[in-house]
């Protein structure tokens, strides 16, 4: 468990979000804010609390601010990513009402902590070292009638695989033994293009998908570390005993590749009873 409180034991993707948070713009907003409604169910989220746990860039936290939240939390175990969520924040709502801090997931209660009317973790719990009791912790911290958004990496035949690479990528070091393996995506693209994917359109597109950046994500996804993964009927049945009902999900088919060339994240958004 201690080992699962230390940055040094997870991929540094602070520095990635970093990097990230460089080129968030107006445009990338406005994709971060649809993207949230579109997750909530809702058009605004006007008095609520908004907890944002492995908040990256600080780019959703922001979107949450936007749609109206009367505040929000934003923890990460990565420092850099706590100053990167602090720097987007001071230079798109120097006046929000926002608390930002270094801290992992297990060490969160909601006696200490309080409870949010909506806790948001895109991605990131599957990251921790132990997804299903992050997500206990993470469910504790809901209000009564409150939701949880999550997405967490689909479980596939290939994920054992992944884990290794993942594991060989997050060790590699930063320039040319990275790079050799970033050039393995393009494999997937060569496929891609076989079945008439316009891969350039694509990436050139990606920021409509959370406002994201192709190449921020890539190695966001080869440095992944620590990977889990979790079926939809998985995930559903955990909620299910910690007391939410399933309202909305996102689920995306099985990749014709099975998962060889990667997984995707599924989407779900839970309320508490």
């Amino acid at each position: 468990m201690e080992n699962l409180l230390k940055q040094e034991t997870h991929f540094a993707f602070g520095k990635n979000w970093l990097d990230y948070a460089e080129k968030i713009d107006e445009p990338k907003i406005a994709q971060a804010v649809s993207d949230l409604k579109r997750l909530n169910q809702e058009e605004r989220l006007d008095g609520k609390s908004f907890l944002d746990i492995g908040c990256g860039s600080g780019l959703h936290a922001l979107a949450a601010l936007r749609l109206g939240a009367a505040s929000v939390a934003c923890v990460d175990i990565d420092a850099d990513s706590v100053a990167a969520t602090k720097k987007t924040l001071a230079k798109f709502a120097p006046d929000a009402p926002a608390n930002v801090n270094v801290e992992s997931v297990f060490e969160m209660r909601p006696e200490t902590h309080g409870t949010y009317d909506v806790v948001y973790s895109w991605g990131v719990l599957h990251h921790t070292g132990d997804m299903c009791r992050a997500i206990r912790q993470a469910a504790s911290l809901v209000k009564k009638d409150g939701v949880f958004i999550i997405a967490l990496y689909r479980k596939t035949p290939f994920c054992g695989m992944w884990r290794v690479i993942k594991k060989r990528y997050s060790n590699a070091k930063p320039s040319r033994q990275q790079k050799m393996m970033q050039s393995f995506l393009t494999l997937k693209h060569g496929l891609q293009r076989l079945r008439g994917v316009d891969i350039q359109g694509e990436i050139a597109n990606y920021s409509k998908m959370r406002g994201m950046n192709y190449y921020n994500d890539v190695h966001d996804w080869l440095g992944g570390y620590p990977y889990e993964s979790i079926s939809p009927d998985e995930c559903c049945a955990l909620f299910e005993t910690l007391g939410f009902k399933l309202v909305h999900s996102n689920i995306g088919k099985m990749p014709m590749d099975r998962g060889l060339l990667g997984s995707g994240c599924d989407e779900f958004r839970f309320m508490r009873r």
